[in-house]
């Protein structure tokens, strides 16, 4: 043995060949947190001094070879300036390009994930073989930040600049043939035959049979541009991704730039450059907020396991009552993911409409690849549409989701619960009906709670999962296992009216409506909505969920919390309600919606509409773009605060993953709490205070006034 520590280890093959193993004892994956970085060091320093040494093999002894650098690291180190950021980088850059110097080839094994720094570390071998059960990429964009380990050098060195780019700024995963394809690796093996195919490539090389040196001055040597060409290009590339990142999200333009700044230079030169562009980005309140959404989704998914190791039986068969488009949309979720589904309904029509939906979606992925017709078969085999109870005694979980009303909900949980097991776990569906209430029809009520999807299930990756008064923990844990299952992002909350996202998105609609009551044009206020970061604005919003919908879910919110969600006037949404304008649904709404040429609802604008709801609102007036924020966003953050108090979710960490996966919150906000610290309870106060007069929607909570008094943050 060469080296050995608890983050890796260094020994000698046969054949004169050492092999760099990464092995980070007590975790389940590698990456390259602080320990890792200096034992990476010290086994080098050892590595140099061993004698008769041909070639380097690097590989990993977990599943995966290493998933990038320990993120919970960044966010103590975002919190200082650029110039104490830098240092994090220059370290295991050290360490790379002495690999990349060597005075003998390298070749990397590359099995499971090598994302960020561990693809940076492959970048600086010589020679890399990947698994065909593996993936690579460098998603630093998606943190806020580029590569910081020699990626923006290294990548379009050996892929070139147009595809390099690419990879970094959509930080998208890349399959085995895809990397095979753009030139990123050289060879790819099946599994099994992983270590042989590396170590034959990396025999190749000290047989000379394979150039490593001219490899080394090509990742070393400038960009193979020359200066018209250079120019092209980057004005190109820039203008593309700067379009597709948008003005929110600086780090895929920065790459551009870095890669472009550094065309030119030296090796070290050239990482200094993205030194410089990490510790630039780094410091952004953008990269705060991706790098908490990240650790976030990683609080979310640990507490999500931990009910699933406490369900005490797996979900293998489930059912769903009611078919239509949401029916539709659980019963292919499920058969996709590998649950077969039974899918229930009163009417041959109701079937044909889920069993549509699922196969309209199954045929999109065919169309794209991304499975064969005859898998599609078989997930539609998985579904299985019956008008009676037959079979559903061996069910394990029924998700009832028939029309929002409680006397037909209340019929329908009754009469599933006679056909099915004592055992089985009873969900609904609903997105506004107390869990309690709904449990007053059951005979055993510490079986059900409630399992709200978001519409389309498919595209929507948030599911709340509602424990009511009598709900057991072994309901909650099977039913938080059957959302790990079908792909969905669990979020366990208590029952209260609208539950969670609806809960706080009424309140911004309830803004919504007090500012064109106010005088507030419905497009303008949409405009600065999106522009701070909403993916469509309130109007567009509430045509999208429905405005019938809207408008039920609106009463059940104002019976519930009648002291700030009880309006004391008639509104613009009511109106369109009044005049059958549901709007995608039927084509008209605040907008109106005419199919394009994918078949898709185009959004148009009909002046018609500022008529019908001209009784409603005042005169018109242009408001300013940081009052429509502070009107719209107050209700919902300050009830979003109500619901951590109350205990109705259990984190500010769930609440924000709640409304990112919800309903679309910015991301590059990082979720409302998140949002607050940024700007500051003080702001936060100060608005409270200048829209006082528009009632307690508006009123901070007695928790909120202390944090204020303390300069407490919810993070």
């Amino acid at each position: 043995m060469i080296y050995q520590s608890d983050q890796l280890s260094i020994k000698r093959l046969d054949g004169d060949i050492a092999e760099l193993n990464f092995d980070l004892q007590g975790e389940s994956v590698n990456k390259f947190d602080n320990a890792t970085v200096t034992s990476l060091a010290a086994a080098l320093d050892a590595l140099e001094a061993e004698s008769g040494i041909k070639g380097l093999l690097v590989s990993s002894a977990k599943p995966v070879f290493v998933v990038g650098a320990d993120i919970t690291e960044f966010t103590s180190l975002f919190g200082s300036g650029k110039e104490e950021i830098k240092p994090f980088t220059g370290a295991n850059n050290k360490n790379f390009n002495r690999i990349a110097s060597l005075p003998y080839p390298s070749a990397v094994a590359i099995n499971g994930f090598a994302m960020g720094g561990g693809l940076e570390c492959c970048l600086a071998c010589d020679f890399r073989v990947m698994s065909t059960a593996a993936k690579i990429g460098l998603p630093e964009t998606k943190l806020g930040i580029l590569p910081g380990w020699g990626g923006t050098v290294r990548l379009p060195r050996i892929i070139g600049v147009d595809e390099a780019v690419m990879w970094m700024a959509t930080g998208a995963d890349k399959r085995a043939d895809a990397a095979l394809k753009a030139g990123a690796v050289d060879a790819v093996a099946a599994p099994e035959q992983l270590r042989e195919v590396t170590l034959a490539t990396l025999q190749g090389a000290i047989d000379g049979e394979l150039d490593y040196a001219g490899r080394r001055a090509e990742k070393h040597g400038p960009l193979p541009l020359n200066d018209t060409e250079a120019m092209m290009t980057f004005f190109t590339i820039k203008s593309m991704v700067a379009q597709q990142a948008g003005k929110n999200y600086p780090a895929p333009v920065k790459v551009v730039d870095v890669i472009e700044q550094a065309r030119s230079m030296s090796l070290d030169d050239a990482l200094d450059a993205e030194a410089e562009g990490f510790a630039e980005l780094a410091t952004t309140p953008v990269a705060s907020a991706l790098v908490g959404v990240f650790l976030n989704d990683q609080l979310l998914s640990k507490k999500a396991k931990g009910w699933e190791k406490k369900a005490d039986k797996k979900i293998e068969r489930a059912a769903v009552l009611g078919a239509g488009i949401m029916g539709g949309g659980i019963a292919y979720q499920s058969a996709l993911k590998g649950t077969p589904i039974k899918m229930k309904d009163i009417a041959q029509a109701g079937l044909d409409l889920g069993l549509n939906e699922a196969n309209k979606l199954l045929a999109k992925r065919v169309d794209r690849g991304r499975m064969s017709a005859s898998q599609m078969g078989e997930i539609l085999n998985a579904i299985d549409p019956t008008l009676t109870y037959a079979g559903f005694e061996d069910v394990d979980i029924v998700v009832e989701a028939v029309v929002e009303n409680p006397k037909v909900k209340h019929a329908v949980l009754a009469e599933a619960e006679k056909h099915i097991d004592k055992d089985a776990v009873l969900a609904s569906n609903t997105s506004t009906i107390s869990i309690t209430y709904l449990a007053e029809a059951l005979e055993r009520p510490e079986n059900f709670c409630g399992m709200h999807f978001f519409n389309p299930v498919h595209a929507m990756p948030l599911v709340e999962v509602i424990r009511g008064e009598k709900t057991s923990d072994t309901a909650i844990a099977r039913t938080v296992a059957y959302a790990n299952k079908m792909g969905k992002k669990a979020v366990v909350v208590q029952d209260c009216p609208g539950f969670l996202v609806n809960r706080v998105l009424f309140p911004y609609f309830g803004g919504f409506n007090m500012l064109l009551r106010d005088g507030a044009d419905f497009q303008a206020v949409d405009k600065v909505m999106e522009r701070w970061g909403w993916p469509m604005g309130p109007a567009y919003l509430m045509d999208v969920v429905g405005i019938d919908t809207g408008v039920h879910a609106a009463g059940v919110m104002a019976e519930g919390f009648p002291d700030r969600m009880q309006p004391d006037f008639k509104s613009a949404t009511e109106v369109m309600f009044e005049l059958e304008r549901f709007g995608q649904k039927n084509g008209k709404g605040f907008y109106e919606y005419v199919a394009d040429k994918r078949g898709k609802p185009a959004k148009t604008v009909n002046e018609e509409v500022y008529g019908m709801i001209a009784d409603v609102v005042g005169e018109r007036v242009e408001f300013e773009r940081e009052d429509v924020i502070a009107r719209m966003m107050l209700p919902m953050a300050i009830e979003m605060a109500r619901c951590v108090e109350e205990g109705i979710v259990g984190t500010p960490a769930e609440a924000d993953l709640a409304l990112l996966y919800g309903v679309g919150f910015p991301p590059f906000r990082g979720g409302i709490f998140r949002w607050m610290d940024t700007v500051g309870m003080a702001h936060i106060a100060e608005a409270s205070r200048k829209f006082a007069h528009l009632g307690k929607a508006y009123e901070l909570t007695e928790r909120m006034q202390e944090m204020l008094a303390s300069g407490e943050t919810y993070y």
